[in-house]
């Protein structure tokens, strides 16, 4: 009788523990970006409860978005806005370069322009009198 209860307890003991292992594990990846203070802590932290539902699929890529995030460095990529701006200068000045020619074409465009007759054109016209 008691190896009986014994087992029962046993069997309890073994399926809370495994419930209870699966569940932290899951959240592994949760714990990692409070630790990292990762910007979507919460969403790692509901995507790990769906891949309890999931049957595990999408735990990897948890853990992989987890992991990629340093406080210091960011996403690893440079940000552009810590740097210094780039030097325009010479951009500036082909700009400069391409508004001067711009308006010198607008210039030649609106500046009065001369027909240029045919001379078949005056005879025809004088011959009719004109």
């Amino acid at each position: 009788m008691f190896l009986d209860y014994f087992a029962l307890v046993l069997v309890v003991f073994v399926t809370l523990v495994i419930f209870y292992g699966i569940i932290v594990i899951h959240d592994i990846p949760y714990e990692i970006a409070v630790h990292r203070n990762h910007p979507h802590q919460d969403a790692l932290h509901v995507a790990g409860w769906v891949s309890l539902f999931t049957l595990h699929v999408i735990w990897p890529f948890l853990w992989i978005w987890a992991t990629i995030y340093k406080e210091g460095v960011g996403w690893g990529f440079k940000d552009s806005s810590k740097s210094d701006p780039p030097d325009n200068s010479d951009l500036s000045n082909e700009v400069a370069q391409l508004r001067t020619e711009l308006d010198a074409l607008k210039l030649q465009l609106s500046a009065p322009t001369v027909d240029i007759v045919e001379s078949d054109e005056i005879l025809d016209n004088d011959e009719k009198g004109e």
